[in-house]
C-alpha cells in the first residue's frame, strides 16, 4: 500500500521543519505565480497547483524533501502546444487540467510498472542543453512583459523580429523594474544566503516601489484582482476531438517529468532512493493538480535544494509550505493585486538563468568536446523549433548518443605483465614491464556485443590476425566487459569460431563474468560452438591450458 504519512519527526526537528517550510513557501509563492503567468494562466492557479501537487506527493511519494508544483521546465512545452490548438480561455484551462491528469496517470504507471530506468533516457549533455533551450523560450516569452509591448505571435524567429521592431516603444520603467527584481533576487540568494527568500523579498520591494511611485498610472500594469479560495475537486471534461492531441503531448511531458523526478530524488534522498515510489507520488501530484483545475506539475530540484538547505528533515516541511500557500489563497489574495507584471517577469528571468548551467558547459568543453557540441545542438533544436518538437528531437539525440557510444566500442589488445599472472590492456603505448607471448593474441571488448558493433568487432579481429608478425595459434577473448549478447552478435561469433578453427587458430574465452551474458552464450549456442572446455576464469588460466609450445620472450 503506497499511502503513508511519516510522522516520525522527533521533537527537536519540528522547529527546523517549521522554519524550512516557511522558507520553502516564501520561495515557492512568487515562482508558482510567475510560472502560471508563463503558461498564460491566472497567477493564483500556480498556487493551487503547488498546494495540490504537494499534497499528492506527500501522500504517495517516498522522498520527504522533494518539492512538487508548477515547473518552468515543462510549462513552456504544454503552453505552446495548447496555444496551437486555438482554444478559448475556458477550454484552454480545462485542457490543461485534463493534461495534468494524463501526465499524472502515465507517471504513476511508470512507477507501478517499476520503469525507473526511463529516468536515464536523457544523457547529461542533452539534459543540460535541453534546460538551456527552455531558458531561451522563457526569455522570449517574457520579453514582451519586460518591454511592456504587445506579445508577438508566430515562430521563434518571427517573435524575435517583432520584438526587435517594437523595442523602440518599450517602457523603460518596466524594463528597470524587471531587471531590478531579477538582480535583487539573484544578489540576495547568491551573494548573501541561499536560504533567503530572495524572490519574495525582491517581489515585495518591487510592489512597494510601484505603489509609492504610482507606476501603474505610468504604464506599468499590475496583476489586478485575483480569485481567492481553493476550488472543489472536480473531473475536467473535454470533447474527444480536443482530447486526442493531448495524448501524445501527455506522453512527452510524462517522459520529461520522469527524468526530472528521477534526477531530483537521487540527488536529494537522505536514504536509498526509491525512484519508482517517487514516480507514483509525482503521478498522484499530477492527478491532484488536474482535479483541482490546475495544470501539469513536476519535481523541482531548486526548491528541493532550498528545503534541504533550510534544515528540513521530514514531510512537515512540505506540509507547512502547502498550508502557508493555502492560507494566502484563502485570505491574502488582496495583498497580491498590486504586484507589477514586470516584477513577475523578472522572477522568471531569474528562473531562466538558473536553467543555464554554465559550469557544466565549461566542463564539457574542456573534457568532452564532442558532448559539448551535442549539448549545443540540443540548445539550438529546443530554441529554434516549436518546443514540443524540440523536446522530441532532444530525446532522439540522447538515444542516438547512447547508441553511438555502444556502436563505436573497439577491440582492446592485452599484454602479459612480466612476472605475474596479470594480463592488462595496452594503453597508448607498451610498458617496459610487459611481454607478448609468441603465438598468443589476447583481445578484449568492453561493451555489450550487439548488432550495433559486432560487424566492426569481426572486421577488427580479422585485421589484427592478418597484421600479426607471427600467425597466432591461440586467440583469447577477454570477456570481462561483455555484459550482453544479442542474436546477431551470437550468429557472427559462431561463424568466427568456425572460421578460426578452419584457419588453425584455437579460440578461448576468459572472464565471462556477467551472468546474463553467460546465459546468452548458452542460449544462443555460442558456448557449444566454441566448446565449453574453452571457457576459463582468467586469461592466465586459458594461456596455461592452451598456450603453444614456444616460451614467452621479454620485450
Amino acid at each position: 500500500m503506497f499511502f503513508m504519512i511519516d510522522n516520525g519527526a522527533q521533537k527537536p526537528t519540528i522547529s527546523r521543519d517549521l522554519a524550512a517550510g516557511l522558507t520553502l513557501a516564501a520561495i515557492a509563492i512568487p515562482e508558482q505565480m510567475a510560472t502560471a503567468r508563463l503558461g498564460g494562466f491566472p497567477p493564483e492557479l500556480g498556487l493551487i497547483a503547488f498546494v495540490a501537487a504537494t499534497a499528492g506527493f506527500l501522500l504517495f511519494g517516498r522522498n520527504r524533501m522533494l518539492s512538487a508544483g508548477a515547473d518552468s521546465t515543462i510549462t513552456p512545452i504544454f503552453a505552446g502546444a495548447l496555444s496551437a490548438l486555438g482554444l478559448a480561455a475556458a477550454e484552454r484551462t480545462q485542457a490543461a487540467a485534463v493534461l495534468a491528469l494524463i501526465v499524472g496517470v502515465l507517471v504513476a504507471a511508470a512507477g507501478a510498472l517499476r520503469l525507473g530506468r526511463i529516468a536515464d533516457l536523457l544523457s547529461k549533455p542533452v539534459l543540460t542543453g535541453f534546460l538551456a533551450g527552455v531558458a531561451v523560450h522563457i526569455l522570449i516569452s517574457q520579453a514582451p512583459v519586460v518591454l511592456n509591448v504587445a506579445a508577438p505571435s508566430g515562430s521563434v524567429w518571427q517573435q524575435l523580429g517583432t520584438l526587435w521592431r517594437e523595442a523602440s516603444t518599450a517602457n523603460p520603467l518596466a524594463i528597470l523594474l524587471a531587471l531590478g527584481t531579477c538582480g535583487a533576487a539573484f544578489a540576495l540568494e547568491k551573494k548573501m544566503s541561499s536560504r533567503l527568500p530572495g524572490a519574495l523579498i525582491a517581489l515585495a520591494a518591487a510592489t512597494a516601489i510601484s505603489v509609492v511611485f504610482g507606476l501603474e498610472q505610468r504604464g506599468v500594469p499590475a496583476l489586478g484582482a485575483l480569485h481567492g479560495g481553493f476550488p472543489a475537486p472536480r473531473l475536467p471534461m473535454l470533447s474527444f476531438d480536443t482530447l486526442q492531441p493531448l495524448l501524445g503531448l501527455g506522453l512527452m511531458l510524462a517522459l520529461v517529468v520522469v527524468v526530472q523526478t528521477g534526477a531530483s530524488t537521487r540527488a536529494f534522498s537522505r536514504e536509498e532512493a526509491n525512484v519508482n515510489r517517487d514516480f507514483i507520488g509525482m503521478g498522484a501530484a499530477g492527478v491532484m493538480a488536474g482535479l483541482s483545475g490546475a495544470f501539469p506539475v513536476n519535481a523541482s530540484p531548486p526548491r528541493t535544494a532550498v528545503a534541504v538547505e533550510a534544515g528540513g528533515r521530514s514531510l512537515w516541511t512540505g506540509v507547512v509550505a502547502a498550508i502557508a500557500t493555502l492560507a494566502l489563497l484563502l485570505f491574502g489574495t488582496g495583498l497580491l493585486a498590486h504586484i507589477p507584471e514586470a516584477a513577475l517577469a523578472g522572477i522568471l528571468l531569474l528562473i531562466a538563468m538558473r536553467l543555464v548551467h554554465v559550469a557544466t558547459f565549461r566542463k564539457m568543453l574542456r573534457r568532452a568536446p564532442e558532448e559539448f557540441m551535442l549539448a549545443l545542438a540540443t540548445v539550438g533544436l529546443i530554441a529554434a523549433l516549436p518546443i514540443q518538437t524540440g523536446v522530441a528531437a532532444a530525446i532522439f539525440l540522447s538515444l542516438a548518443h547512447g547508441i553511438f557510444t555502444i556502436a563505436r566500442a573497439r577491440l582492446v589488445v592485452f599484454e602479459h605483465v612480466t612476472g605475474t599472472t596479470v594480463w592488462w590492456p595496452v594503453y597508448r603505448s607498451r610498458t617496459a614491464a610487459a611481454e607478448q607471448v609468441p603465438g598468443v593474441l589476447v583481445v578484449g571488448f568492453q561493451a555489450p556485443l550487439t548488432f550495433l558493433n559486432i560487424y566492426d568487432f569481426r572486421r577488427e579481429l580479422l585485421q589484427l590476425l592478418a597484421d600479426a608478425p607471427e600467425k597466432p595459434r591461440l586467440l583469447v577473448l577477454e570477456a570481462g566487459g561483455i555484459i550482453e549478447l544479442d542474436f546477431t552478435a551470437a550468429e557472427i561469433l559462431k561463424d568466427l569460431a568456425a572460421t578460426l578453427r578452419a584457419a588453425g587458430v584455437d579460440l578461448a574465452v576468459a572472464r565471462l563474468e556477467a551472468i546474463h551474458a553467460r546465459a546468452d552464450f548458452d542460449r544462443f549456442e555460442v558456448t557449444a560452438a566454441i566448446g565449453a572446455e574453452r571457457f576459463f576464469r582468467s586469461v592466465a588460466e586459458a594461456v596455461a591450458a592452451l598456450e603453444p609450445t614456444q616460451q614467452p620472450q621479454e620485450n
